[in-house]
């Protein structure tokens, strides 16, 4: 070990753990006689041969978790080089065994995404899906509702051209993706194409062929690359406020619902026969402008749609339009809104259809109870509509962010609740994510105040369990090594657990009995449940 560390004195920066899940696309694809087909053994082709995805260390295999039954397998895993941010991340790739093109992905390869990273959830920081292109946005926006209380980073990634060829956009979409899993703890499902990493719900296809083949055009891209820096976005990243762990819904209900995309001369008959298919539970209709149909308040299409509501089916309504929002500006829109149809607001069509499956998949799922949540954003996919204002652009002084910071960490030490609760009110940027020169963020520090309550206030305002501190330890590490009982069941609750790296100190506290052996034993044992 200690040649290894000479050899590569980088090894003992902090390293993240990335999981590369590949279920098929155009990314892992080779030239055959019949066109381009998906191809096995990714990581020796495709990652070991390249320096900027293997510094040549080849450390130690990484377990993965196979199947429901908790069963692990050893694969060989890679480092890349040490990035900007002096860390590196380590990296193991988990192949589906029958890799799809996109175009033949349903809600069985849902699941069967959603479970792998559910039953992996614990061993790494973040996950990378690399995904055919055709049905990406399907993909990212369907995960996205089945994932609850998501708290690590899922990105969504693929390519224009086969990483094998000489001209492809694979090595940069693939690396950027890994980097960016790696080093920020942004926990949503992401899709980044293009030095651009947008939230999965509100990303479509925009070109078949051009580099930047997606577009969010409705929400401002996460988070950019440049040459020097990834740039995030933090104010605009969406955060479960929900304490409870990691879960997944699977079995989302597609074969029940339908989009249909209104045209000039559709006729009322034309949208009957698709409302009035056998076991149709859900429509996203995509109409003119600002939600917008042929016909006028008393018009057969109107009355169409109106049946199909009483008959308890979901309409939804979304614009054709790449930009804009569905809402009651216009007569024909206002009437579809009285008729029962629900405002999409600005959801692309992906995430209405999508949302829409999922909803009607919920246990004891109840038309009027889809219809109100259809309208509602869940994981960041709408924006939520408000009166119309005009405001000026604050001109007061800003307070310095180490300020804002110092006095925040004074404020939790004190067990200050109301004090926390004010510097975070008056600071406009989220200053949760920020941490100090240990590397501990207000979380960690909350973990040892002698307030559990502002620990309880920080996760419910989106705040991550899952972030490490300078010396590589989470929050959960940090309030059983205190003895705060109270504050380790809240972070249980909250999703949080050991990091792989921290369970052997806390097996060894656990052993010598360090005054809180039960507490250590109660982590461990939270930390093997199988999920």
């Amino acid at each position: 070990m200690d040649h290894d560390h000479e050899q590569f004195p980088e090894l003992s920066l902090p390293e993240a753990r990335v999981l590369i899940v590949i279920t098929g696309g155009t990314i892992c694809m080779r030239k055959s006689a019949d066109g381009l087909v998906p191809a096995r053994g990714f990581l020796k082709a495709g990652l070991a041969p390249r320096p900027v995805f293997n510094d040549g260390s080849y450390p130690e295999p990484l377990e993965i978790v196979t199947d429901d039954k908790g069963n692990k397998k050893a694969v060989q895993s890679l480092r890349t080089p040490v990035s900007t941010y002096q860390r590196r991340v380590r990296y193991c790739v988990l192949e589906f065994e029958k890799l799809l093109d996109s175009s033949s992905i349903d809600s069985t390869g849902w699941d069967q995404i959603a479970r792998t990273v559910q039953r992996n959830y614990r061993l790494f920081d973040g996950f990378v899906i690399l995904h055919g292109t055709d049905s990406l946005a399907y993909t990212s926006s369907a995960l996205s509702f089945m994932f609850h209380n998501l708290g690590k980073p899922v990105i969504l990634t693929g390519s224009q051209a086969p990483m094998m060829e000489l001209q492809t956009d694979a090595q940069d979409n693939l690396l950027n993706s890994l980097i960016i899993a790696g080093h920020f703890m942004i926990p949503e499902v992401c899709l980044f194409f293009n030095f651009k990493l947008f939230r999965g719900n509100r990303a479509t296809k925009v070109s078949a062929e051009d580099f930047d083949a997606f577009g969010s055009p409705n929400l401002p891209a996460l988070a950019t690359i440049s040459s020097t820096r990834t740039n995030v976005l933090w104010h605009r990243v969406h955060r479960s406020t929900d304490l409870s762990p990691f879960a997944i819904q699977t079995n989302l209900d597609t074969g029940h619902v339908a989009c249909l995309r209104v045209f000039p001369g559709i006729t009322p008959a034309m949208v009957d026969a698709v409302l009035r298919l056998e076991g149709l539970k859900g429509l996203v209709l995509e109409t003119f402008g600002a939600g917008n149909t042929p016909g006028g308040p008393d018009s057969e299409m109107t009355r169409t749609l109106a049946d199909a509501v009483k008959r308890g089916i979901v309409i939804v309504n979304v614009t054709q339009c790449l930009n804009g929002s569905v809402s009651p500006l216009y007569a024909p829109a206002t009437m579809l809104g009285r008729a029962g149809v629900v405002f999409g607001l600005d959801m692309t069509s992906e995430a209405a259809l999508t949302k829409l499956a999922y909803l009607l998949a919920l246990p004891e799922a109840t038309p009027d109870e889809v219809a109100k949540r259809m309208a509602v954003s869940l994981r960041g996919e709408l924006t939520a509509t408000t009166r119309t204002h005009f405001e000026h652009p604050s001109s007061g002084f800003l307070t310095p962010e180490l300020s804002n910071l110092t006095a925040l960490g004074y404020a939790i030490q004190r067990g200050d609740l109301q004090d926390t609760r004010d510097i975070i009110r008056g600071e406009p940027r989220w200053l949760l994510n920020d941490s100090d020169y240990q590397k501990n963020n207000p979380v960690h520090l909350a973990a040892t105040s002698p307030n559990v309550e502002i620990l309880r206030d920080f996760l419910a305002q989106g705040a991550s369990v899952h972030l490490r501190n300078g010396a590589g330890n989470t929050p959960l590490f940090l309030a059983a090594a205190a003895g705060l009982q109270e504050h380790v069941r809240v972070l249980l609750d909250a999703g949080a657990h050991l990091h792989p790296n921290e369970i052997s100190a806390a097996n060894l506290r656990a052993l010598e009995g360090d005054g809180n052996a039960a507490l250590w034993e109660l982590i461990i044992g939270s930390n093997k449940l199988e999920r």
